[in-house]
Order: structure tokens, then sequence, then C-alpha cells
């Protein structure tokens, strides 16, 4: 098991066996659960093997802690690897943490996920992925990488590219949340639970081991589910008339034209945001609808990665809304007009890569 270095005794990945019930949970709850490279290790060998273990049928993986489930990857190490010139150890863990999200996606046995509370960027790799996602609906997700000077990874632009229209360029660029009652709409789970099945999963699960995964989500809607909320389909209309534009650019200039308070709010959001991080996340949104492959994807944002750490935004954007917590990051370029839209291309394409 992982352990954390400020306190050896306690593992950061915690995997218990219930009969043919394998459970592994995140256990760095003062931290939201951020991952760093020991958990994303522990948690691909226990998948793995727990996924060729013939005595297990049913695997769930949750987070300790009620603040969430996962808050993403570890940024502060993050940080340190941008600054320290050690890039190269962190496309290591990303490409780690890739394999992973692609395992889970691919698992051949029910892996059930629980996303509760905060569950962004690395958590969401984890949570929405898997063969049956369930969702508490006060739940927080989203994938706020243009915030920090960075671009939706672990799948995150095949997830926000199979979206209802045009919100997955909505979501990337204006790196803004959603709650659990809106992510089935949107893709990003199955089934809203009630909080009462969330605290007692583990009983709760116990009547459906041996179910595959289509009929273990379908029964736990049935007997377990909670409403889902329809509310974004109301933002469906404006939404995909400035987000289908061609370019960026063109987004911004949608938003900018048009009278709903909801898109002045859009622009907004998207006016603070990192500008290459904002067309990074445009145009792997649009790379992975084309494609329509999630490892296709996760290479792809791996290239993203790789450019991205030694551009000046992504140690700024950490130091401004981590380290330094001013939120007022200072981006190079400051605006949409001065990124270089064609390097971002060539890194959409491997051919070209």
């Amino acid at each position: 098991m992982a352990h954390d270095s400020n306190s050896p005794a306690e593992p950061l990945v915690i995997s218990t066996v219930y009969g043919a019930l394998g459970h592994l949970e995140l256990n760095r709850p003062a931290k939201l659960n951020a991952l760093n490279l020991e958990m994303l290790l522990e948690l691909h060998r226990v998948l793995k093997a727990w996924a060729e273990d013939p005595k297990i049928s049913t695997v769930l993986l949750t987070g300790r802690g009620t603040r969430g489930f996962c808050a993403g990857g570890d940024i502060a190490d993050f940080h340190t690897a941008v600054t320290t010139g050690r890039h190269q150890d962190f496309i290591n863990l990303l490409s780690n943490e890739f394999d992973t999200d692609q395992l889970i996606a691919s698992y051949p046995k029910p892996l059930v996920t629980l996303a509760h509370g905060i569950t962004m960027g690395g958590g969401i790799g984890l949570a929405s992925h898997a063969p049956v996602r369930l969702v508490t609906a006060e739940a927080r997700m989203g994938m706020p990488e243009a915030k920090i000077g960075y671009t939706p990874d672990v799948g995150g632009s095949h997830l926000l590219a199979n979206m209802p229209g045009h919100f997955g360029e909505y979501f990337a660029m204006t790196a803004g949340s959603f709650t659990g009652a809106d992510a089935v709409y949107l893709g990003f789970a199955d089934v809203v639970v009630s909080e009462d099945f969330a605290e007692d999963i583990l009983d709760h699960l116990d009547e459906f081991i041996g179910l595959n995964a289509g009929d273990l989500a379908a029964a736990i809607e049935v007997m377990h589910g909670a409403a889902e909320s329809h509310r974004l389909e109301l933002d469906q209309g404006w939404v995909d008339h400035a987000f289908s534009a061609d370019s960026p650019g063109e987004v911004m200039q949608r938003l900018e034209q048009m009278v709903h308070p909801h898109a002045q709010q859009a622009a907004a959001l998207i006016t603070q945001n990192s500008p290459t991080s904002v067309a990074a996340a445009f145009h792997a949104v649009r790379a992975a609808r084309a494609e329509d492959n999630l490892r296709s994807a996760l290479d792809r944002e791996l290239r993203l990665a790789a450019h991205l750490m030694h551009q000046p935004d992504l140690a700024e954007g950490i130091r401004a809304q981590v380290i330094d917590k001013d939120r007022n990051p200072s981006w190079s370029p400051g605006t949409l007009d001065g990124v270089n839209q064609d390097a971002l291309l060539e890194l959409m394409d491997p051919a070209d890569a």
C-alpha cells in the first residue's frame, strides 16, 4: 500500500477484500485525496491484480473524508517539477496516471466508483471512466485546468467531447464546474444516488454482487437512485451557438455579441483563464470529438502536457491559485490573439507530433 511520507503508518490507498468484493479507498482526506505517484502506482497494481483474481467479481473505488472523492493530482508537486527542471518526472507520473485511467475504462469486471464532494481533474479520471459511475447530487465536478495554465487531461477531453452539443468546449474553456445532479446529463456519471446509499455503500452493494455492470447500474438506479438535473438543457441554445465557432477567438466574439447574461458570464470566466490553456482546451475537445477514442485522447493530452510544462503560464497559474493564492496570475501571452495556435494544432495529430 502507498504511504504518505508525513505519516508513515497511514496508507494512502487502502485495499480490502470482503468476499467477492474488492474495496479501494483513497486515504488522503486532509488533501482532498489529491493523487501522487505512490497512490497511482498502488491503484494500478491492485486494480490489475483484482482484474485477474477469479475470487473477486466486483470492485469498488471510493475516497475517504466528507469533503471530496479526489481533487485531482497534487498540484504542489506539479509546480515543483516544472520549476526545478524535473519535467520528465512529471511526464512519467502523468503517463502512469493515464494508463490507470485506461485500465479503469476497460476494466473486465464491474468497477463501481462513487464521486462525492470535490471531484476534479484527476478525480474525474478515476471516477468518470469506470463501468459503473455513481455520484451524489451535491458533488462538485469539473476540469478546471485552464485556471492554472494547463489543459484537461486524464481523458477529460474525451469526456468533454461527448457532452451534449458544445458543452464540452464551454466547460473546458471556462474551467467551470457542475453538480453531481448534472453529471448524468453531461455524461460524467451513470446514476445519482442518495446520501444514505453513499454512506452505507458497502452494505448496499452486497445484494448486487455477481451482476454485470449494466444490470448493477440499473438495479442501483431503481432501488437507490436520486433525482437528476436537466437544468443545463435551458442553456443548450446559446452554448451551442457560441461554442460551435471555428476558433477560440470566434467563440469569444460570439459571446461578446450575445445579450444572454450567462453568455456574458462565460466570456468573463474565459478572460480570467490562461489564453494558451483556453486555446489548447478548445482544440483538444475538437480533436477528441472527431476521433471518439479514449486512448488517442490520452496520448494527445500527454503531448499537450509536455508542451505546456515548458510554457510560463503553468508555473504562474499554480503560483497564483495554489502557492501564493493571490488569484491574480500574469499570463503570457495575455490574450488569445497572442497564442501560437499553429503550435497547438501540430500537437493534435500524432502524425505531426
